[in-house]
């Protein structure tokens, strides 16, 4: 039996409905940019309040009239369902078996749990590569279309770009390695909406507040969009956290999934 073959057929109407929507979105929005693009909007948002301003991501040296900015701003938002796919794939891929009682079934293949754990994660993240890989192409693409005839430093996007598989790795990995820590995943889309939507929340409220610990804990903070389209480089201080985590939510996943009693029929 293939499990890497069956899980990505599994989510092949999920890598679709992704693949379509964020890039969607993200065209979406940014088509919006040359009607933003004049200096009128940069005196607009300066009545707002700093604080106001940092919750939403935007940074003084990136104006929403450059199309950095405004991708920063707009990118800022898309890694909100990049981060509930991920999550959802990570709380999944190990509980299913648990939750549907098919694990007797599986577990009496003549195939070890390290072989099904390495193929589940191989499909989960050749379906997060494709739909990464649509995204890649809508930015690029929404860039071109509507940049205004601004310069671009592209180097500064392709950076920006190469964040996005650490970025689902976060969430992939924590969500493997609370699904086979707690006793059971009561839902996979709660928690998958519950960890995406929080940590945006907590790097939001880190940058308005100016609250370190609120940055150490969340990927939002750790690959900052307009951090990286700035300063055409990763926050190293912070990246190394996330890398990290992952390793060590990796490592414990593989750990307790080896040695868990998996409830089946």
């Amino acid at each position: 039996m293939n499990i890497y073959k069956f899980e990505l057929g599994m989510l092949k109407k999920s890598i679709l409905i992704w693949a379509l929507a964020i890039p969607a979105f993200f065209l979406f929005y940014v088509s919006f940019f040359p009607m933003m693009s004049g200096e009128g909007m940069d005196t607009i948002f300066e009545q707002f309040p700093e604080e106001f301003m940092a919750f939403f991501g935007m940074n003084a040296e990136l104006p929403v009239s450059n199309i950095l900015g405004y991708v920063a701003l707009t990118y800022g938002m898309i890694q909100i369902p990049m981060a509930i796919q991920a999550s959802n794939y990570g709380f999944h891929m190990l509980s299913v078996e648990e939750r549907e009682l098919t694990a007797d079934f599986l577990l009496s293949k003549p195939i070890s749990r390290t072989k099904i754990m390495v193929a589940k994660f191989l499909a989960a993240m050749t379906s997060l590569t494709i739909v990464n890989l649509a995204i890649c192409a809508s930015t690029i693409l929404g860039i071109i279309m509507f940049r205004a005839n601004q310069a671009v430093d592209w180097s500064a996007v392709i950076i920006l770009l190469t964040t996005n598989v650490f970025f689902q790795l976060f969430f992939v990995s924590v969500g493997m390695f609370v699904s086979t820590v707690v006793k059971k995943v009561p839902s996979v889309l709660s928690l998958s909406m519950g960890l995406g939507i929080g940590l945006y929340i907590m790097s939001s409220l880190g940058t308005m507040l100016t609250s370190t610990l609120f940055h150490v804990i969340t990927p939002y903070s750790h690959f900052a969009p307009a951090y990286i389209l700035a300063e055409a480089s990763y926050d190293w201080s912070l990246a190394w956290i996330s890398f990290a985590i992952i390793i060590l939510s990796l490592a414990g996943s593989y750990f307790f999934y080896l040695r868990r009693n998996i409830a089946s029929l």
